[in-house]
């Protein structure tokens, strides 16, 4: 029975798991609301929010598991990736509470848990599989050998895909966040009415980058405000949203062929986003592989996924000591 501690950036969530799949509780709250009228996370809000927050969270998730401190086993927690004075909130709570109960801590990377996601959607899913994750800070193409051994194949060389999505959406004055308000209105605009370029390095490279993109955007913008052209946002979401997802998609495929994976799991905040999703689906029945995604309240950053990458861990036999810190900038595939 893992209790599951998450607070990298603007959600304090906790959580409690059973064997890393069975989710028994899995409480989030959001200051989305908060952070709305700054046009993005103010890190230091972030972090008195959580410290507000925290008790009382986790006294709800062992409210709703209809459980105890006691029938705890292990205590997971995020380490990193992630705003420094927000995590240090969550690892200090993981680290008392552990303490407290005499348990294993376990300290999670943020990434891997977005990735563990889709073993509480899908109880079959075992590794090795392909995985893109895409969220508003990272975008990393993977290929997971097993439950936490992670070989990072390729990364974003400027902004992360959610980042991006959030920038543009930002230049068509949509609110914060942007990213499912593009994913939104690219239902109504057309995808081929602007021809947006498709960054994709050098040849063969798994790399990405997407800050060229984005100021093409921008470019088409500008320039039909000093051309006085009416602009259809409707059409730049849909035109921006189709070169974006084509990269990841044909990227994560190409992969998935090279390293024979049956299989491709897609995790993180853009894992939720449809226009993404459906070009997956078929793109990989095209290809004879099968597309995975967590469920939409797992794709955003939750307790529930580092509860079961803290028992996967666990269970490989990853313990932290005490004196574990916090790491802002933590890469996947280190401990």
């Amino acid at each position: 029975m893992t209790l599951a501690i998450e607070t990298s950036c603007d959600e304090t969530s906790c959580a409690v798991l059973k064997n890393g799949r069975e989710v028994f509780s899995n409480v989030i709250s959001s200051q989305i609301e908060i952070h709305r009228k700054f046009g993005g996370v103010v890190p230091e809000v972030a972090s008195r929010k959580h410290i507000e927050s925290m008790n009382s969270i986790i006294q709800q998730a062992l409210d709703e598991a209809n459980i105890t401190f006691k029938d705890i086993d292990i205590v997971g927690v995020t380490r990193g990736p992630g705003l420094v004075g927000a995590l240090l909130v969550g690892i200090s709570s993981a680290k008392a509470i552990a303490y407290a109960l005499d348990v294993p801590l376990v300290g999670v990377n943020h990434i891997e848990g977005h990735i563990c996601a889709n073993y509480i959607t899908h109880k079959d899913l075992e590794p090795p599989f392909t995985c893109l994750v895409v969220s508003g800070g990272h975008t990393y193409l993977v290929q997971a050998n097993s439950y936490t051994d992670y070989e990072l194949v390729g990364r974003t060389r400027d902004d992360a895909a959610g980042e991006a999505f959030d920038k543009v959406a930002r230049s068509l004055g949509l609110p914060y966040p942007g990213g499912p308000l593009i994913d939104k209105l690219s239902l109504e605009g057309n995808s081929q009415a602007i021809n947006f370029p498709r960054p994709c390095l050098e040849e063969d490279s798994y790399d990405f980058s997407f800050s060229g993109l984005k100021t093409a955007v921008l470019n088409y913008l500008n320039h039909a405000k000093q051309m006085g052209e009416e602009i259809a946002i409707e059409d730049v979401a849909a035109s921006f949203q189709a070169a974006a997802t084509e990269v990841l998609v044909e990227k994560t495929i190409r992969l998935a062929i090279e390293r024979k994976s049956k299989t491709i799991v897609v995790a993180g905040g853009v894992a939720a986003n449809k226009g993404l999703r459906n070009m997956f689906l078929e793109r990989g029945n095209k290809e004879g592989i099968d597309i995975k995604y967590p469920s939409t309240i797992l794709c955003t950053d939750n307790a529930a996924m580092i509860g079961s990458a803290a028992y996967f861990n666990y269970m490989g036999g990853y313990i932290s000591n005490f004196d574990l810190n916090v790491e802002p900038n933590l890469e996947l595939g280190f401990k």
